[in-house]
């Protein structure tokens, strides 16, 4: 019995287990009802570091520009005051946003005309006076497929970001692209055994900038998808475990993750849960911890 124990204690060590890295603390918390969190379909939130402006995206919520826009509440004396559409939204699909650690841009994704095909990666400056005028990233990130989730890193570094342009295992993919001074290095596929041939897309890095939460399933079209979690080890990422159901519901799609700038110790992600308003998915808000 005890030679047994050790060869299969020897096997799983070859074969890189993962330890459980990510704890969730306490439950999910759905983020401003009835303003973000509505009967449309809401979709990652992302809170500036300030804690003063959340911006997300909804497939379906009339009002926008294009039906498929970014949206933003700000936070006042009482609490989070009504939603509005963004004024960079276009009528084509605007989606996907993301705050900078530094709260100068947002990062976000549209098919709108004069991109490189499909959908693509945008930024657009944040000042005092507003929104500045979208700016389309670069070849070395954007390609003739789509891509999806732009994050950038919490030191800046690096865009985090998903592809079906780029090859890699196949379907959706996780890549990213080293920042320089004009922009972006070309973009390359996450190492190790994050990759798949199932979808892998909407990942964000949590606040060690070496744990990405990313968003799974078989096909993203037809099937449920869940959120797992995976920390860079010095071969790469490995394969990924998936979140406790404090998160991910059962037979729903979870997805959509985001770091809190504004309190990094949490995340933000999309569900359709017991408590979602009919008809959409909603936002949600949790603590984690990193073991």
């Amino acid at each position: 019995m005890r030679a047994l124990a050790l060869t299969t204690a020897a096997i799983l060590l070859c074969a890189r287990v993962p330890a459980e890295e990510l704890a969730i603390v306490g439950p999910a918390t759905l983020f401003a009802p009835g303003i973000a969190s509505t009967a449309y379909s809401d979709v990652r939130l992302t809170l500036s570091p300030d804690a003063r402006l959340a911006l997300w995206f909804s497939r379906n919520r009339p009002g926008g520009a294009g039906g498929y826009d970014i949206w933003m509440a700000r936070r006042g004396r009482s609490g989070w005051e009504p939603a509005a559409p963004v004024p960079f939204n276009s009528s084509a699909r605007d989606f996907d946003p993301a705050f900078s650690a530094d709260g100068r841009y947002v990062y976000f994704c549209s098919d709108r005309p004069g991109g490189v095909g499909g959908d693509d990666i945008y930024r657009v400056a944040i000042s005092r006076g507003g929104f500045g005028t979208p700016e389309l990233l670069g070849r070395e990130v954007n390609s003739s497929g789509n891509e999806w989730a732009p994050m950038l890193s919490p030191d800046s570094s690096v865009l985090l970001f998903s592809s079906n342009g780029r090859g890699g295992a196949g379907r959706m993919d996780l890549f990213t692209a080293r920042r320089r001074a004009a922009g972006f290095e070309a973009a390359t596929a996450l190492p190790g055994e994050i990759n798949s041939s199932a979808d892998e897309f909407d990942a964000t890095f949590l606040a060690d900038g070496a744990t990405v939460v990313f968003s799974r399933a078989r096909d993203l079209s037809t099937g449920a998808v869940n959120l797992f979690h995976a920390r860079r080890e010095s071969y790469g990422y490995g394969a990924g475990m998936v979140l406790t159901n404090r998160v991910n519901t059962p037979g729903k799609s979870t997805y959509g993750p985001m770091l809190d700038w504004s309190q990094p110790d949490q995340l933000t992600f999309t569900g359709s849960r017991a408590e979602a308003a009919a008809g959409g998915a909603d936002l949600y808000v949790v603590r984690y911890r990193l073991e």
